[in-house]
């Protein structure tokens, strides 16, 4: 096990194991693209109010295709945000990417140029790759010939484009990365920006960021046998529901400035949104071992390393796979940690999807939000299996709530559990 994951070795804000409150990764900038609202504040104040961006696949003709509900952002056009020289070298998640980024950077406050071309690093996280981009290329290959395939596609496609795109535009020579970790990529990014934090690096751009809702894109989601058919977008994305019958895919980017809190109470921050206290993650063992799932040993590890107990935590933002098995075995985990009904559980990912790479990072600047407003925001479209489960799921509206410490969880496909703690900083 990793030492970052081993109770007692994570810098905290009530500083029973921090040697150092300045060396506590906070986040001082957040940026998100998603389809309930393009730009933070926008996302924000739909997610407050319940409002979804779910609806009908507009994108292209789906009408050939089982999954007919997506979360696709409005809005969004590339040419009015990154260089025009970029546009036919980028996929959409790239080009999401580089707004967030930028958006992210300019909410911080932070000129990278003002601290030296390695002072900043990037961290993304990618689940699927530029799957627009390997379609249109395809389509030209097919339709008129090798000679036509742009040499972009050499690295359009690629998982780790992101960072290196976002690595460029702003001159951030520091070590970098990127995580293919699925629906938990978002929050192993951030994980892995509070390493380099350690290691010395002044501040770190991280999130996550996918762009799914294609022909190419979905056809390959579809050979999971997760996705939802369900036609109404008010329903068809329902986790802990008895209606759960698969999670409805979204597109969407979410950045944030990550920096140790002394150098950024130094430089004058004009944001403090929370800290990053504690992380933990686990692999599940496959199920015909027999063996149990080991998201809440994930949940404990974050806590652990955050140096709280269950008691601390003011609400928990659940994963919401919206399958029947992977919901009680995250609502069994939640209750194995906390209790049954002990804590409020968000799920603000009804209203946008499950955005794949971007969809832990996106919970993570919620639940920073959440924070600092003081509400819990609700989930939406379901109704029925919560408190069967053990569940204070939050329903109908924002629940006001004094939050100190708040659980993010993540599961992705194939075992993967990540959880992160965000806290208050005063």
């Amino acid at each position: 096990m990793n030492a970052e994951h081993q109770a007692g070795h994570g810098p905290t804000v009530t500083g029973r194991t921090a040697p150092n409150g300045d060396e506590l990764p906070v986040v001082t900038g957040v940026s998100v693209a998603a389809p309930n609202g393009l730009g933070t504040e926008d996302f924000w104040a739909a997610t407050r109010k319940g409002v979804s961006g779910l609806g009908p696949i507009t994108r292209f003709d789906a009408s050939a295709y089982p999954v007919r509900v997506a979360g696709e952002i409005s809005g969004f056009e590339a040419r009015e945000h990154i260089p025009s020289r970029l546009l036919p070298a980028t996929d959409r998640a790239t080009q999401l990417s580089l707004a967030t980024a930028e958006w992210a950077l300019r909410d911080a406050g932070l000129d990278p140029a003002a601290f030296g071309e390695f002072a900043g690093s990037v961290v993304t996280a990618n689940a699927v790759g530029g799957v627009e981009f390997i379609q249109r290329e395809l389509q030209s290959l097919w339709s008129k010939g090798p000679r036509y395939v742009t040499a972009y596609m050499s690295y359009a496609w690629f998982y780790g484009v992101n960072t290196g795109q976002v690595s460029i535009r702003h001159q951030l020579k520091g070590p970098s990365g990127v995580v293919v970790t699925g629906q938990v990529g978002g929050i192993d990014a951030l994980a892995q920006a509070r390493r380099r934090l350690r290691a010395g690096q002044r501040f770190v751009v991280a999130g996550g960021a996918d762009a799914p809702v294609c022909p190419y894109g979905l056809t390959a989601a579809m050979t999971a046998g997760n996705l939802s058919t369900g036609a109404d977008p008010a329903t068809a994305y329902a986790p802990f529901d008895r209606s759960a019958r698969g999670h409805v895919p979204g597109e969407g980017s979410t950045m944030m400035t990550v920096e140790p809190l002394g150098a950024a109470r130094e430089r004058g921050a004009r944001n403090i949104y929370g800290a990053i206290t504690g992380y933990g993650s686990t692999f599940d063992p496959h199920p015909a071992t027999g063996r149990p799932p080991t998201l809440a040993r994930a949940a404990r590890i974050a806590l652990d390393d955050a140096g709280l107990a269950p008691h601390d935590i003011g609400a928990v933002f659940a994963d919401g796979a919206a399958e029947a098995d992977a919901d009680r075995a995250e609502a069994a985990a939640i209750v194995d940690v906390f209790g049954p009904l002990r804590v409020p559980v968000s799920l603000p990912k009804t209203m946008t999807g499950r955005m794949y790479g971007a969809g832990a990072a996106t919970d993570v600047v919620s639940a920073l939000l959440a924070i600092r407003d003081g509400e819990i925001p609700p989930a939406v479209g379901t109704a029925g299996l919560a408190e069967e489960l053990g569940l204070d799921l939050v329903l109908g509206g924002p629940r006001p709530a004094a939050l100190d410490h708040v659980l993010v969880l993540a599961r992705g496909d194939g075992g993967f559990n990540s959880a992160a703690v965000v806290s208050r900083v005063p």
